[in-house]
């Protein structure tokens, strides 16, 4: 899948460098054409001839050659290449990064990439958890660079912990992943939902829940990645929009529902992952309400269903819906599937340890009215990889 690619693998001073070397050679057996840049601390883990050796061009470290002058163009690196990634990713450069520093070949590239972007970071675990490394990831995330997590293990240090470098065949996956995939889904539009309703009780305070948007943005990705025009309707999310797909921010269950019913005559295809509100305040305050020494009570009225709503108007479309549940998850689950006219339900359980709302993870099980097949714990990406190829068996049936 990545035969022809132009991919740059960028190397920065960490122990896990000598993974890149694996991590190039995998590369090019796939037909990816490897331009590597190696920052000078890089150097004193792997040697640029080993490296030049497996990607079977020469390595590159400084924006001119000082023996003849020769400059090397961050603009047209930036420009030849279809991916960048800079594996391992350390602290330091994780930081440049974030602050737009670029005071070295790869960074400047970094800089002037109009490709895809991503990151595997590498480092002992403290400089892993430090706030200053969490915001400088967030940063970029929100930016649009690709993080691809590390891993817990032992570590350089004799520690153990959150650190690894993800192992080299699993950044090539998700680079296959990410930029290999095949346009089955060109010509199609889908309809995707996610993020967390926001139901207003004063100009102050609202009612509303843990959903962060991971997952219903990971499908959007994954959609788009495949070819398909996506519209991502969110709710309250810190996420950026996924890369070639348009959003439309909402912020109650009413606006979602508004939104959804206008685009849904457009779509071919709808991905109901929005942890919408089922209730709202029946009336809201226009002015602060102030406490006393007396309880409160708060009247909700039921909001309207967006996924039993383009249900009723399916008609040769595509409808996925998700439960998330906390006990009998399965007829729940079934239950949703028959009364919102649903092709087929995502399920997940909040008795499973790592799929829940917030993280990077999530174990699914997908539902239609033939059975169920269950998955394991797994990243959010490689859930909405799963729904697409659901997705694609349906319409290709």
């Amino acid at each position: 899948m990545l035969s022809g690619k132009h991919i740059i693998v960028g190397i920065t001073g960490g122990i896990a460098a000598y993974k890149a070397a694996v991590l190039v050679r995998l590369l090019v057996r796939r037909g990816a054409e490897v331009q590597v840049l190696m920052t000078k601390a890089a150097k004193e883990f792997i040697t640029p001839l080993t490296m030049a050796t497996l990607s079977k061009r020469p390595i590159l470290v400084e924006n001119f050659n000082p023996e003849n002058g020769a400059w090397n163009s961050h603009i047209d690196l930036g420009c030849w290449a279809d991916a960048m990634i800079i594996a391992p990713a350390t602290a330091n450069t994780l930081a440049k990064m974030a602050g737009g520093i670029g005071d070295s070949l790869l960074l400047t590239t970094y800089l002037s990439a109009r490709c895809p972007i991503a990151v595997a970071p590498a480092m002992d675990l403290d400089m892993m958890a430090h706030p200053a490394t969490t915001q400088n990831l967030q940063t970029l995330a929100q930016r649009g660079v690709a993080i691809i997590e590390a891993e817990s293990g032992e570590l350089a240090s004799g520690l153990s912990g959150k650190g690894r470098m993800a192992e080299p065949e699993c950044i090539v996956e998700f680079i296959e992943g990410w930029i290999g995939r095949a346009q089955t889904l060109a010509g199609k539009r889908a309809l995707v939902t996610a993020g967390a309703t926001i139901e207003a009780i004063d100009p102050v305070r609202y009612i509303t829940n843990h959903s962060t948007g991971k997952m219903g943005y990971a499908i959007a990705s994954e959609l788009a990645a495949r070819g398909a025009e996506v519209k991502l309707i969110s709710g309250r999310t810190q996420l950026a929009c996924p890369k070639g797909v348009e959003r439309i921010d909402v912020t109650s269950a009413d606006e979602m529902y508004d939104a959804c019913v206008a685009e849904w005559s457009k779509c071919d295809i709808g991905v109901m992952c929005a942890a919408v509100a089922d209730y709202t305040p029946a009336e809201v305050s226009t002015t602060k309400i102030k406490k006393s020494d007396d309880d409160m009570c708060i009247r909700l009225r039921r909001t309207r269903d967006i996924a039993a709503e383009l249900g009723a108007n399916k008609g040769e479309r595509i409808l996925v819906g998700f439960a998330l549940e906390t006990d009998n998850e399965q007829a729940n689950a079934e239950s949703k599937l028959v009364r919102k006219n649903l092709d087929f339900v995502v399920m997940n359980s909040m008795q499973d340890k790592g799929a829940c709302f917030g993280g990077d993870t999530n174990k699914i099980s997908i539902i239609t009215k033939e059975g169920t097949e269950s998955f394991p714990l797994e990243s959010k990406t490689q859930a909405a990889a799963r729904i697409a190829d659901k997705i694609e068996n349906i319409i290709t049936k």
